[in-house]
């Protein structure tokens, strides 16, 4: 189920610190006619750091309601506690799976990164896929840990975010016996992490040019690695400028830019800065995206 293209939608807010209702439907509506295969809601491209927990569900309950394609709810947390309840009521609410970052900031050791997932696992029915994103949680989730996960019935991926091929082969080839799928979680790196076996991406990028990134993810899939690394090389100005700071405060900027809903950030984020609009700006006009 999970392959292909997934954006990690925004959360566009209103003036009033609100979220955009509307802006998050539209935002859906325009990714799936960019034909992408699911979407992933509050993750941290959602700034679920800054999400209530009602205002998380509601987002979770709006997604399953109105995407045609598959929804998974980002539910992670470093509290194991909160983890399981928002994974309990994503799969009440219908979601196809769950995403669950790595703890941060806690740094637990082998033991607690692997009783936190299984807790979770174990008390839901929910397929779950993983989340490793060491610039965001201060910790490289271990080899052994990942593929002692892979062995349980519901954990079916992981999104990796290490930037690590040679760690994601050794993942790939280590896992290859279980019902377990590797998931790029960095776009600049997504056509070297299918060329080794990876199976799609939860991409940034995809908010704003879905069909461009469904090109790539598809060309690479079907071996078709001329057209592969032509897109890959033609959306590269677009994918630097979506890092050039903390995501998300490029890619919601890129979404008013070309007429999509992304509304201010919420503190502690910021405005991008002068220097890099201009960048984006320019990446955005030579794909002749703007508005």
């Amino acid at each position: 189920m999970f392959e292909g293209v997934m954006p990690a939608l925004i959360t566009p807010f209103n003036e009033d610190d609100s979220v955009n209702i509307q802006g998050f439907k539209d935002n859906i509506s325009y990714v799936e006619k960019g034909g992408v295969s699911g979407v992933v809601a509050c993750g941290t491209t959602g700034e679920s750091a800054t999400l209530s927990t009602s205002e998380h569900k509601e987002l979770i309950d709006i997604a399953v309601e109105c995407a045609n394609v598959p929804v998974v709810a980002g539910t992670g947390s470093n509290n194991t506690a909160e983890a399981l309840e928002l994974t309990r009521f994503a799969e009440d609410a219908g979601a196809d799976g769950a995403l669950l970052i790595s703890p941060y900031y806690n740094k637990p050791n082998n033991a607690g990164l692997i009783n936190h997932f299984k807790t979770v696992a174990e008390n839901v029915n929910i397929p779950i896929i993983l989340y490793n994103v060491p610039s965001r949680t201060g910790q490289d989730m271990p080899l052994e840990v990942i593929q002692e996960l892979s062995k349980v019935d519901n954990i079916v991926a992981i999104k990796d975010a290490c930037g690590d091929l040679a760690k994601m082969s050794h993942m790939i080839e280590n896992t290859a016996d279980e019902n377990f799928t590797v998931i790029s979680g960095e776009d600049p790196l997504t056509l070297p992490i299918l060329s080794i076996g990876g199976e799609g991406v939860i991409s940034v990028t995809a908010n704003i040019i879905p069909d461009k990134m469904v090109k790539l993810v598809n060309a690479a899939r079907e071996n078709d690695i001329k057209t592969a690394r032509q897109v890959h090389y033609e959306i590269a100005p677009v994918i630097r400028a979506m890092f050039t700071e903390t995501n998300p405060i490029p890619v919601k900027r890129a979404a008013e830019l070309v007429g999509l809903a992304g509304g201010h950030l919420r503190l502690p984020l910021a405005q991008l800065s002068n220097d890099n609009e201009h960048i984006l700006t320019d990446a955005l006009k030579t794909l002749g995206c703007l508005k």
